[in-house]
Parts: C-alpha cells; sequence; structure tokens
C-alpha cells in the first residue's frame, strides 16, 4: 500500500561551534510531561567527535526550538576506552525503575578507519546527564559479532529486553591500496537484566543486490505485529530509509517500497534521507529524520497523511 508522507521541512540545525559544530545525526524523540518533544541526537565538534544532546519543540509549532542542551548528555568516554573517539545516542528505555540510554561509542583504529561498540548509560538523578553504567561495552566484539556492533534500539517484549543492532560482517578491500569498506547489517539479541546479552548468528535484514550497509533499526509495535525502520545503502548509492515487517519480531520481510518519503527536488534532503525514527502523536504518524551528509544539515520531520 502506498504511502502518502508530507514533509514539514527542516526543524532543527547544529549551531556551528564547540561540540556541536555540525550534524544533528540519529533523531530519538520522546514525549516529554508537559506535552512538548524532545529530540535526543548526536552532534560532532571540529574534530569530528561525537556527543549526545537534545533539542526541546512542540509539534503545534515545530518552527519554534524551546530548549536545546547546552552541554552534551553524555561526553566522550575515557581515553583508551571503546568510546574515547565518540558517542552516539541510539535508544532510551525506561527498564526496572531505571532509565537506560544505550548507545554506540567509536574508536580509531589504524587498518581499518573506525571501531564501534555498544554502551549503556543510566539517566542521572535530575535528568539533566546519563551516567555510564561501564567503561566497556555491554555487547561488544563476540564470538557472533568479531567485527563491530552498533546503532542499537531496545525494547521490552514479554518481561524481557530484546535488541536490534547492527553487526559488522566483514571489512573488504577492492586492491592493496583501496580503503577498507565495512559491511554490516541488522541483528539481534535479549537480555534479562539490560547489562549482560546473548545474541546469535542469525541475520534480520539481509543484504540486497550491491549492498553493504543496512544502518539504524528502529522497531515499534503494529496492528499486525511490529515494523522496523532502517537505512541502506549499496554501490555508489547514498542513504535511503527502508522498511521491513515482522509478526513476531523475529522473523522480519523487507517491505520492497521502503519508507516512502522521497529526496527533496533542491536542499538540506535532497541527496541522503537517513535514520528515521517514527513518533506517534494524537493519532498521528511522524518520521524524524535526517538529510543530506549524515544529518550534517540537522533533523526533519514528515507526517503521515
Amino acid at each position: 500500500m502506498a504511502q502518502a508522507w508530507r514533509k514539514l521541512g527542516l526543524v532543527f540545525s547544529p549551531r556551528g561551534s564547540g561540540w556541536m559544530t555540525s550534524h544533528a545525526q540519529n533523531p530519538m524523540p520522546v514525549a516529554l510531561p508537559d506535552g512538548n518533544i524532545r529530540v535526543y541526537f548526536t552532534s560532532r565538534d571540529g574534530l569530528n567527535r561525537s556527543r549526545g544532546g537534545y533539542f526541546d519543540f512542540s509539534l503545534n509549532d515545530p518552527t519554534d526550538i524551546l530548549a536545546t542542551s547546552p552541554s552534551p548528555i553524555l561526553d566522550l568516554g575515557e581515553l583508551g576506552c571503546f568510546d574515547d573517539s565518540g558517542v552516539m545516542p541510539s535508544s532510551l528505555i525506561s527498564f526496572n525503575g531505571k532509565n537506560y540510554l544505550y548507545y554506540t561509542g567509536w574508536s580509531r583504529t589504524v587498518d581499518v578507519p573506525f571501531a564501534f561498540h555498544i554502551g549503556l548509560a543510566e539517566q542521572s538523578a535530575d535528568g539533566s546527564k546519563f551516567v555510564r553504567v561501564s567503561k566497556a561495552p555491554v555487547l561488544g566484539r563476540n564470538h557472533f559479532d568479531p567485527f563491530i556492533t552498533g546503532a542499537p534500539f531496545v525494547l521490552e517484549i514479554d518481561g524481557q529486553l530484546k535488541m536490534w543492532y547492527i553487526s559488522g560482517t566483514k571489512w573488504e578491500k577492492s586492491s592493496p591500496e583501496a580503503k577498507p569498506v565495512h559491511y554490516y547489517t541488522v541483528k539481534s539479541a535479549t537480555s534479562a537484566d539490560g547489562i549482560h546479552w546473548l545474541t546469535n548468528e542469525r541475520i534480520c535484514i539481509p543484504f540486497a543486490a550491491k549492498e553493504y550497509a543496512i544502518a539504524r533499526p528502529v522497531v515499534f509495535a503494529v496492528e499486525d505485529g511490529y515494523e522496523m525502520w532502517f537505512s541502506y545503502r549499496g554501490g555508489d548509492d547514498t542513504y535511503r530509509m527502508g522498511r521491513a515487517v515482522s509478526k513476531d519480531a523475529c522473523d522480519w520481510v523487507r517491505v520492497p517500497e521502503g519508507l516512502q518519503i522521497a529526496p527533496s527536488k533542491t536542499g538540506w534532503d535532497s541527496q541522503m534521507l537517513c535514520y528515521p525514527y517514527p513518533f506517534r502523536f494524537q493519532d498521528k504518524l511522524y518520521a524524524f529524520y535526517n538529510g543530506n551528509n549524515y544529518g550534517a544539515t540537522g533533523v526533519g520531520i514528515a507526517v503521515l497523511e
């Protein structure tokens, strides 16, 4: 069935200095008690290191930004840790009386351009910051994920936590002089406590022809099961936004037409569409997403008519 999305436009851009020099990547909206919306996102400094922040606004007037985090909600990890070169908030969930923030932590490497793995932080008492549960990743390299893990999204299903995340399947060089190309797609893991995770070799979304990156899964319940939004790219193409459906949150079927939000003819989302996140508000479904250059231009919104 065709979807009819109406774009509301670009609603937030990075301020262009300090830790928020560029990018408002990976938008993650949550409802606030006063009826406004807080959108967590990832920004980058002048050295391309990422940190988490937020902005507040009302969907009744998306052009009016009510507040922006004055400092990062989650800063760089300790030197030598898995997240000393970047942190990217990805999923926020309340579980066992705690507000958990799952994130991707980045580090610099030598023979490949980067490494990243999944970390966990807990919201502070005043709600302004997140404090690491551990200096180590909660899902790092393991027997089933020997390369990279990241972009976690977590839901509670039947009293257990389930995580969808991206896992590297290989690095590949077309020639000895060529830059390594990463291959990663979506897998899943389960946990009873949110800290210790069990995974396996099973892939949720297989690559289509020429694809090498399937990124940032976000899963939500629908009338007849579950839907997953993600980003994908292959060959010389830039990211586009995809969809998959499942009856049981385990076996996924890719929707061929994807998430039907088209690039604009010009402007902030004319070249790339990526990292969509669904949000229901007053019986309407909204899509928060990024445009050109992985969110360098900021966060935009579309509504399903």
